[in-house]
């Protein structure tokens, strides 16, 4: 099997070389991820530019691995570019969790679906993080896990992952879909210039069953999504008038 790894927290980030760690067990391994962090960047794509790739300054045990200044949907573009006949599209492990409505803006997912635009499976792998690092070592079996139970299955497909910090078995899960309250909370920094932080808090709390909900109870969350976004059920009603 032929993996590509990539990620929107950055090269340097402990999660992705978790993830190619694992991703070894299952086959050959290239890793293409942004130079720089690109949390929350969406599917973005660099068009006003040209990009360029180099050596990731970080090893990756016997594992070729390059940085890109671009997006994650770039990078798995460039990964494509650089390697033939991917098998799947591995994005993460990011350091945040990607549930309910988080997954619209999500860099992590974007690169997963840009594979499946490129008929190519993805998936996307998210875990919270706190005051420390997510515990990696803890999580590994787990990961192993999930992906066996995502790679044996050959068809195209794209799925989001998140593990709880300390997993105890493993759930098929729906989107989490919550009304939130946005607020901009106005502050200042060093110089005295104004800035401002974009926050949101739920209204709503999770219904069983859900991503968030599974998180929550310590449950690693897989959801299966699809790239066509039409309300069916709306449609088929316009459609009938």
């Amino acid at each position: 099997m032929r993996i590509l790894v990539t990620n929107d927290d950055g090269i340097y980030s402990p999660g992705i070389a978790a993830l190619a760690k694992v991703a070894k067990k299952f086959g050959d391994v290239l890793v293409v991820a942004p130079d720089v962090e690109q949390s929350s960047m969406g599917h973005a794509v660099t068009h006003s530019r040209p990009l360029s790739y180099k050596k990731s300054p970080i090893e990756f045990p016997n594992i070729e691995a390059y940085r890109v200044n671009g997006t994650p949907a770039d990078c798995v573009a460039m990964g494509t570019h650089l390697w033939n006949d991917i098998d799947v599209v591995l994005s993460g492990i990011n350091m945040g969790p990607n549930l309910g409505n988080s997954m619209w803006h999500s860099g992590t997912l974007a690169a997963a679906k840009q594979a499946v635009l490129f008929g190519i499976k993805g998936i996307a792998l998210s875990t919270p993080v706190g005051k420390t690092e997510p515990d990696f070592d803890l999580l590994e079996s787990y990961v192993e896990h999930t992906l066996g139970l995502l790679l044996k299955d050959t068809e195209l497909a794209l799925y989001n992952v998140n593990f709880p910090p300390n997993p105890k078995d493993i759930a098929w899960t729906r989107q989490s879909v919550r009304l939130y309250d946005g607020t901009i909370l106005p502050d200042t920094d060093p110089m005295g210039r104004k800035h401002y932080w974009f926050t949101v808090t739920p209204l709503e709390p999770a219904d069983e069953g859900t991503d968030r909900w599974a998180v929550e109870n310590d449950l690693v969350s897989i959801t299966p999504l699809r790239l066509d976004l039409t309300d069916e059920t709306a449609l088929a009603e316009k459609l009938a008038q």
